[in-house]
């Protein structure tokens, strides 16, 4: 059904955990799946020095949200706030269904939900 590295961001995920007193702390969360994740990010001039995320999600949501962590960092904000939802179905590589869209996005939209609050 997933390719085999979705199914191994999964159950491995990337950058998991949490950072103290980071810069940066967002709650996001999909009540039609029950995903449930929060980023925490530290940002150095502008840019994101390190980023980490919890998730307690569906395989998609773990995954995007990994691949995320991976890519984002270094990134600047305004980067970030760039950064839109064919990319983030690119980088993921699989058919996202309708039904499964806000489980793919809600990693990037959490973070820059994030990024626009730190902003101000």
């Amino acid at each position: 059904m997933y390719r085999d590295e979705i199914l191994d961001l999964y159950k491995n995920p990337r950058n998991e955990g949490n950072i103290e007193n980071s810069d940066l702390v967002r709650e996001g969360e999909n009540p039609s799946c029950g995903d449930h994740l929060t980023i925490y990010a530290e940002i150095t001039e502008s840019r994101l020095s390190e980023i980490k995320h919890e998730s307690d999600a569906c395989a998609i949501c773990t995954a995007s949200t990994s691949i995320l962590t991976e890519e984002a960092k270094d990134l600047s904000k305004e980067e970030i706030l760039e950064l839109d939802k064919d990319w983030m179905l690119d980088q993921l590589g699989i058919d996202v269904s309708p039904m499964r869209m806000k489980c793919a996005l809600l990693g990037l939209e959490t973070l820059q939900k994030g990024v626009k609050d730190e902003k101000s």
